[in-house]
């Protein structure tokens, strides 16, 4: 239990943290939404001046800074400067899609670079460890932005076998047809991600696999005559999560971040788009309120994954 709250007052902490630098960088950043207006010669500045004071603007930056602070406890981020819709409704309408894609990713990541990793470690130097690595070094160098445009023009344009873009067709479809046709369009942005998350983790996890396999507690599991699959069982793999625990969880960002360029890309309403248009337009309440989900995410599936580590290993704790 003092575990837990240690975690849950470093998880506030580090908000309270990143909620100074994203605010403080994002009013130091040139330009804002405002001017535009004021450039325009049909907007009066007593109307500028007006708009300010609406959105709290008027006040000194400390005065603003604890307005948001306040909201934020409660969830409000404020109202977006460019649609006038309610910001956490706008969030949390497009934040469902953007789990669901990245815990996709992460799972399937997670169980294709184990397999890939052991196997290609177990066949050392043979024809499968080679084929292994030149996959596993491919995804490694592969932009998703670039693997992207190659599924879209082959997969969707020449073949026709998946939906260029969007989340869901043209034509309503209702109850389970509704989730499968959401699958359907899902196939290759997450696709992309499983693939160009997959090449870091094979390598990192062959590279595991083969010390594990050199260490005189295997060498003496193996001379007691134990089979392949009690050896992978008790000896490798609870000596690999560990480590591959601690690596998804340092990758949650890069991952919530690889979005931002998919959900572009293919169309998709979730988080990412949110975020990348609402900085085309310096729509700032949007911008700072997507900041702050993402940072919670990313803190908390790091909290998790320390959690599970501790589980995995209780010794840990005494350290």
């Amino acid at each position: 239990m003092l575990l837990l709250s240690k975690k849950l007052f470093y998880l506030l902490f580090m908000l309270l943290l990143i909620s100074v630098i994203s605010f403080l960088a994002i009013h130091a950043a040139p330009n804002s939404f405002f001017a535009a207006g004021e450039l325009n010669p049909n907007m009066t500045k007593e109307a500028i001046e007006q708009l300010k004071a609406v959105y709290g603007l008027d006040k000194s930056l400390l005065g603003q800074y604890v307005d948001w602070v306040k909201n934020i406890a409660t969830l409000n981020f404020g109202i977006s400067f460019v649609s006038g819709q309610d910001v956490s409704a706008e969030i949390f309408k497009r934040l469902p899609i953007t789990l669901i894609m990245n815990i996709t990713a992460l799972v399937a990541v997670f169980v294709l670079s184990l397999y890939l990793g052991v196997k290609a470690a177990l066949e050392y130097e043979k024809k499968t460890d080679y084929i292994i690595r030149q996959i596993s070094l491919v995804s490694f160098s592969m932009p998703s932005f670039y693997l992207a445009l190659i599924f879209i023009i082959f997969l969707s344009l020449n073949l026709d076998l998946f939906p260029i873009a969007g989340l869901h067709s043209i034509e309503e479809k209702t109850g389970l047809d509704y989730y499968i046709d959401m699958a359907w369009h899902l196939v290759l942005p997450v696709g992309v991600m499983i693939f160009v998350g997959l090449g870091s983790m094979i390598i990192y996890i062959r590279s595991l696999t083969l010390e594990i396999l050199k260490s005189d507690y295997y060498y003496f599991a193996l001379s007691r005559g134990l089979d392949k699959k009690k050896l992978l069982r008790y000896y490798i793999l609870p000596n690999l999560l560990p480590p591959i625990i601690t690596l998804l969880g340092l990758s949650l960002p890069g991952l919530i971040g690889g979005s931002v360029i998919l959900e572009s890309i293919f169309g998709i309403e979730g988080m990412g788009q949110l975020f990348f248009m609402s900085a085309l337009s310096r729509d700032y309440p949007i911008i700072m309120g997507t900041l702050m989900i993402t940072a919670f995410l990313t803190l908390l599936g790091n909290m998790i994954a320390d959690l599970i580590l501790l589980r995995l290993n209780p010794y840990m704790k005494r350290g």
